[in-house]
């Protein structure tokens, strides 16, 4: 009977004779069975019919209840309507509000009036019992510290509170209700109360002053405004005794000083997201709506210096994570970066920014790299051309090596103790994002006669080894960052030859090398690799077992034993060295190189430098090495007719040439002022200068490719003795291959290891042609013809 009645009923039973009938009968058929009053309710909602009486069963089922301190049915109710994800439910429930409030009629013999009524009583049952409407001027407050005026809202009462203030903002907000003025007081006096600190507290205070923000027309005398004046003042002063009673890092104070933010900015749209972020409904504010706001404080709470000033005392986020939602300081501190405001107020941001980099885990929050680039764009660029120096400080290098410090060059990739390794990497980031924006601001920054100094050889270094180390530990998010800006910088750190090798070595070959390792392998150490390297040549055993121990272990493992596996390479160039112990060098050599190439390749060129340098203790730097590429094949003649070596060879020139290139371009950045001061006074214009440079530094990389192709072209061509060998083996070989009628095991390898080496030296010809014919086509054709 019930069904029937629903589904035949009205969709808005208030609006006829007919239908208030039949929500009375269903009513009273419920009245007699009770137990099926909720069942029938349900049926209401199913068919969007029948409004009044949902709300009615409602009423009377709420009447029944015993508890008085938790969230009563009709306000679990209601708020499932409007704020559930059926938006038919939503706008038929919306559309039963608005007709009640239009009908002239008596109200209070409606439903509607009946819920509000209950709905306002529910609130002034859990309002402070104590309250006194006459505002005490802050004097007599602080003479009186330990009596307070404003009785605080009951901890039991907390979280029905909260509940109440998010219905009536979907009321408001959703279903258009216009409160009467007696709602509108007694809501303000919730709104306005001072909850316990705790968690429950926070959420409550984020709520009302959201819903002062979205709804500011329930603010209409003096009194009320100077009352909420003084509760937002209560909010800052109390704000820092929340967060560390109740636990809850996100508190109510960033929010406060997010808005004061937007309020100054004239960002009035994001202080409606904010709004409707917190609340949790979407709801339309006119930004006229906020006027009145935005003056209380801009003018009188937060001034644009208070709101700086400010900030840089509230603590940063512990253990800063993408798993800690909510408003942040560091979405305050993003803000103000993004204004200025710290710049045009003279307050330093730096260590604060600093301070919250050290405390920061994964996954990765998303909101540190815009930090970490917005506080580099105020680093380098002035706030105004009329103030060049009105800049940010930079993080000095003595704090970024102390990021660093536990992990030396020769240490395993063990971290340092007082440091994530997400914190090294986001000052790694920042590092290289500052190093990239300084070199692409160098012009203007000369123009504006700004002095800032690019980071020491020395700092690079040291940061760009951990690099090196971490590669296989960046966090989600920050990956492809860093490889932008490596491909960009940096391109031999982003050898494609090097990611295949690295892919190699994951999967299902790690698996069974964990599988393989022995303890025998473990036990290893550098000093027995370099004892076995000394009997060399007498006993190659001992130094092939551990050789081939070795590459069960991991790269990171590897990283103990590289110094002596590099420092010892001229043994290898001996007469009876065996073929496999080269490939298995060649092979960890490249393991290594997935985690450390750069002092990797300096050492590698160190130990295979010819004899009489080796004596004179000639020792090359990175910075060598990248002026001048060419030192790598200046390097033993034996290494060049040794297959697995002469794979390595190539593979360091290769990296070193791409180095060059880069860092010519650095460098070419870096004295932009050598281009902008001689042409105030140069006739031929101002761009003639940077031409001129451009064109050097495209000729000597055009010299540096062609040397490479000659050497390298010379490099096939046999020696002397080699013919006269290779003229007295062939015929002592054509006489044993007419005997047995086939080619000797030994000759076929040979051959094939021969033929590969020089696939790898064409491939690199043919790469170094087409880079030189995209800088200068005809000096391509002049080796063509050579």
């Amino acid at each position: 009977v019930c069904r029937g009645l629903i589904k035949n009923g009205e969709r808005q039973d208030e609006e006829s004779v007919g239908g208030r009938r039949r929500t009375e009968a269903l009513r009273h058929l419920c009245k007699m069975n009770p137990s099926q009053a909720l069942r029938v309710r349900g049926m209401v909602v199913e068919e969007c019919h029948l409004p009044g009486l949902g709300v009615a069963l409602t009423l009377d089922h709420t009447k029944n209840e015993a508890t008085d301190d938790g969230v009563s049915d009709l306000v679990c109710f209601v708020s499932g309507l409007l704020l559930g994800t059926n938006a038919k439910v939503r706008t038929w429930f919306g559309t039963f509000i608005r007709n009640g409030q239009q009908r002239k009629r008596d109200n209070i013999s409606s439903v509607l009036w009946q819920m509000r009524r209950q709905l306002l009583l529910e609130l002034m049952g859990i309002l402070p019992t104590v309250r006194s409407t006459h505002i005490v001027e802050e004097a007599d407050v602080d003479m009186e510290p330990n009596v307070s005026v404003y009785s605080g809202l009951k901890e039991e009462h907390v979280v029905k509170a909260s509940a109440l203030l998010r219905l009536y903002c979907a009321l408001m907000g959703i279903a258009g209700l216009k409160p009467t003025d007696e709602e509108a007081e007694q809501l303000l006096q919730l709104m306005t109360s001072r909850p316990p600190a705790t968690p429950a507290g926070v959420r409550f205070v984020s709520l009302s002053f959201c819903m002062l923000l979205a709804f500011s027309t329930l603010v209409s005398t003096p009194e009320q405004e100077q009352l909420m004046v003084m509760w937002l003042s209560w909010m800052i002063k109390e704000e820092a005794y929340f967060e560390s009673i109740s636990g809850v890092s996100a508190s109510f104070g960033e929010m406060l000083l997010l808005v004061a933010m937007y309020f100054h900015s004239n960002q009035l749209s994001a202080i409606i997201d904010l709004v409707c972020s917190t609340l949790g409904m979407k709801i339309v504010i006119k930004p006229s709506s906020l006027s009145r706001m935005k003056t209380i404080f801009t003018q009188e709470i937060f001034t644009e210096q208070v709101v700086t000033a400010h900030a840089v005392r509230v603590p940063v986020t512990g253990n800063l994570s993408a798993n800690i939602t909510g408003f942040l300081p560091i979405h305050c501190i993003y803000q103000l970066l993004k204004s200025r405001s710290f710049t045009k107020h003279k307050v330093s941001i730096k260590d604060w920014i600093y301070r919250q980099l050290c405390e920061t885990t994964t996954p990765l929050h998303p909101q540190l790299l815009p930090l970490i680039d917005v506080y580099i764009n105020s680093i380098l660029t002035p706030a105004s051309k009329s103030n060049p120096e009105a800049t940010n400080q930079p993080v000095t290098e003595q704090e970024i090596l102390n990021v660093f410090q536990g992990l030396s060059g020769g240490e395993s990739t063990r971290l340092a103790q007082r440091y994530s390794i997400t914190t090294q990497l986001l000052v790694l980031y920042y590092v290289l994002s500052y190093e990239d924006a300084l070199l692409a601001n160098t012009k203007i920054l000369v123009r504006l006669l700004v002095c800032l100094k690019s980071s020491n050889e020395h700092l690079k270094n040291a940061v760009l080894f951990k690099l090196d180390v971490y590669s296989l530990y960046t966090p989600e998010g920050l990956h492809s960052s860093l490889l932008r800006l490596l491909a960009t910088n940096y391109p031999h750190l982003c050898i494609v030859e090097d990611w295949i090798c690295e892919e190699q070595i994951t999967g299902t070959d790690a698996l069974l090398r964990r599988m393989l390792l022995t303890n025998m392998a473990k036990n290893h150490s550098p000093k027995q690799l370099q004892e076995a390297f000394s009997m060399l040549p007498g006993n190659h055993t001992q130094l092939m077992q551990i050789l081939e121990h070795l590459t069960l272990l991991s790269a990171g493992e590897l990283i103990p034993y590289a110094e002596v596996l590099t420092s010892n390479m001229n043994c290898l160039l001996n007469a009876g060295v065996p073929r496999r112990i080269l490939q298995t060098v060649n092979k960890l050599w490249m393991v290594l190189n997935t985690v450390m190439p750069r002092r990797l390749w300096v050492m590698t060129v160190n130990a295979l430098q010819p004899s009489v340098k080796i004596v004179r203790q000639q020792k090359y730097t990175q910075n060598d090495l990248m002026i001048d590429p060419l030192i790598v094949l200046r390097c033993d003649q034996r290494v060049l007719r040794s297959p697995p070596l002469m794979d390595i060879t190539l593979h360091m020139l290769n990296g070193y040439l791409l180095a060059s290139k880069a860092f010519l371009n650095s460098h070419l950045k870096e004295t932009a002022e050598q281009d902008i001061r001689p042409s105030q006074n140069n006739a031929m214009g101002p761009e003639a200068p940077e031409v001129t440079r451009e064109e050097l530094k495209n000729a000597l990389l055009a010299a540096q490719d062609s040397a490479a192709v000659q050497i390298l072209l010379e490099i096939c061509l046999p020696t002397e003795d080699e013919k006269a060998q290779s003229s007295n083996t062939h015929s002592l070989l054509k006489s044993v291959n007419s005997t047995t009628g086939s080619k000797s095991p030994e000759l076929e390898e040979e051959e094939d290891s021969l033929l590969c080496n020089l696939r790898e030296v064409q491939c690199l010809i043919c790469c170094l042609l087409h880079q030189m014919y995209i800088a200068d086509p005809n000096i391509v054709k002049l080796v063509h013809f050579q």
